[in-house]
Order: structure tokens, then sequence, then C-alpha cells
């Protein structure tokens, strides 16, 4: 497959990029510099620019494009960035499709868990309703806008959970902590984090290229963990204590509304789509990710 990345640098994007390249695909990316390589195109998705020959002959394009959700303070500008730069990037990859003689098969536009908002322990599957708060406000557009795309193409929304890697990523602040025994919990700790590593959420975008479903998916492992045994198991693997526990008073008033969508609210994901069609996780129980996430798995 021809596949069209708009996002290859990030965290994920990086890892799909290389995981599909070695399955023997042809991997091109949409860049904002001037193109380093025929691998490359130009785009500016906040003006809605695109060099279209980008999606000339492409069989599968990926979203991944969007400003960081836990970056920077959440000010009123930052939150509107966060909603621009999500539907501008896809709406401007949408129109793209459909100046196309012949449109691509497949659009996988990320999501996020933040759909959901808080829902404490309820598990949720994919035809779960929406949550409260900015980040479902956000996604509810978000996925709205990639059905934008036309008739005929198969669009698929990842509604991508907190995702561990070995450095970077939702854990790229808190990992250094752990490896020196010095961090512990966040809150209570009794809200569920829906988690995945690094490479299952590479090989689950690449299996969504292929699989017969659309619209939205759960994207995050099949056991769930609420904060307390995420970091738990994480400090077990790294052989450190982790009691050092940041109060929720303490959060909010550090990192505001951020903390409380992002870090204190609870979402108790069943990727059922997945499950459903046989998806291959390699690291499905807490226990083995936490010893990939420490090298010893």
């Amino acid at each position: 497959m021809r596949i069209l990345i708009a996002g290859a640098s990030g965290l994920i994007g990086t890892a799909l990029s290389s995981a599909l390249r070695s399955e023997g695909h042809d991997v091109v990316a949409l860049v904002r510099r001037a193109p380093a390589s025929q691998a490359e195109f130009q785009w500016d998705p906040a003006a809605g620019r695109i060099d279209d020959t980008a999606l000339k002959g492409a069989d599968a394009v990926v979203n991944l494009s969007g400003a960081g959700i836990g970056d920077r303070p959440w000010t009123r500008a930052r939150v509107n960035e966060l909603r621009s730069s999500r539907l501008g990037a896809t709406r401007t990859l949408t129109s793209a499709m459909t100046r196309q003689e012949t449109p691509p098969a497949v659009f996988l536009s990320q999501s996020a868990s933040g759909y959901y908002g808080n829902a404490g322990t309820v598990v949720l599957r994919e035809n779960a309703p929406a949550g409260n708060g900015t980040l479902a406000r956000i996604c509810v557009d978000w996925e709205a806008a990639a059905h934008e795309a036309p008739a005929g193409v198969r669009v698929v929304t990842p509604r991508t959970g907190v995702v561990l890697s070995r450095s970077g990523g939702a854990l790229g602040r808190l990992l250094p902590l752990l490896r020196l025994g010095v961090g512990g919990p966040l809150g209570n700790g009794r809200q569920y984090w829906p988690w995945i590593t690094l490479p299952d959420a590479a090989g689950a975008f690449s299996f969504l290229l292929s699989a017969p479903v659309s619209g939205p998916v759960n994207v995050c492992a099949p056991e769930t963990a609420d904060v307390n045994s995420l970091i738990a198991q994480l400090a077990g693997a790294l052989h450190r204590p982790a009691v050092l526990r940041v109060p929720a008073p303490v959060l909010r008033l550090v990192m505001g509304q951020l903390a409380e969508e992002l870090l204190l609210a609870s979402q108790r994901l069943e990727p059922a789509v997945l499950a459903d069609n046989s998806f291959a996780w390699q690291h499905p129980s807490l226990r083995v990710a936490a010893a990939w996430v420490a090298g010893r798995g």
C-alpha cells in the first residue's frame, strides 16, 4: 500500500511509519517545512493548503496531526489551538480527498479516549456516548470532521488511550521520576487510565488499515488498570518505590483544567472492536507492558 501520514514525526507516527515500512508499504509524510526527499510533501493545515500530489495514488491516509494536549497550560488561546489544529488538519485532508479522481480507500483519523470525558468505573465500549468537558467536545467535532471524507472512503477514528513508551509520550515526565524512586500516583489513584504500549498502538493502526471496520475504535490494552495499579507495576518493573503521591488539589492548583481532564479523569475503556476482529496485542497485560517499558521485555 501507499500510505500518506500527517503527523509522521510524532510518537505514534514515528513508530507507525517504521512498522509500515518493515511490512513493505510505501510511506510518505506531510511536512510543514520544505520537503527533504521524495517521501515528503508540504502542507500548511492552518491555512488549509496542501500539495494535492501527495494523495495521488495513495491507498490510505493516516491523520495524527494536532497540537500536543499536555504540552502547555490550557489557557483559552491554547484550548482554541488544540481544537483548530485538529479540525484544520482533518478538513484539509478531507478536502484534498474530494479533489482526487480516485480517493484513498481508507482514512484513519486520530481521536482520543478523552471523547468519553470523566466516566468513573463504567466500562466504555465504542458505542458509549460522548462525555462532558473540553476534550470530549473537541473529540466529537474532530471525528465529525473526519467523516467529511468523500463517499466510499472507509473512515476509522481510533480513540487512543495513554501510550506507554520507554521515552517521551504521556509518561515522558513521570518515568524519570519513577526511575529515581521519587514518583507516585496522581490524585487518589483510583481513576482508570486506558493504556497501551507504543508497539501495540502502532500495530493497531497498521491492523486497522486493512481490517473490515469503520467508525470509532478504542485503541487500548484489554486489561484495565487504575493509576495506582499502573504506577505500582511500572515502579516494580523498575525496582523502585512509588510512594510520593501528588494530591488532586495540588494538581488542580498547578495545572488547572488540564489536570482535571487529562490526569484525574477516569476512563475504563474496553477495546471491543479490536478484540472482535482478532487483533493480537504484544503486551496485553500490565505486567508484561511494565516489563517492556523497563527494558526487560
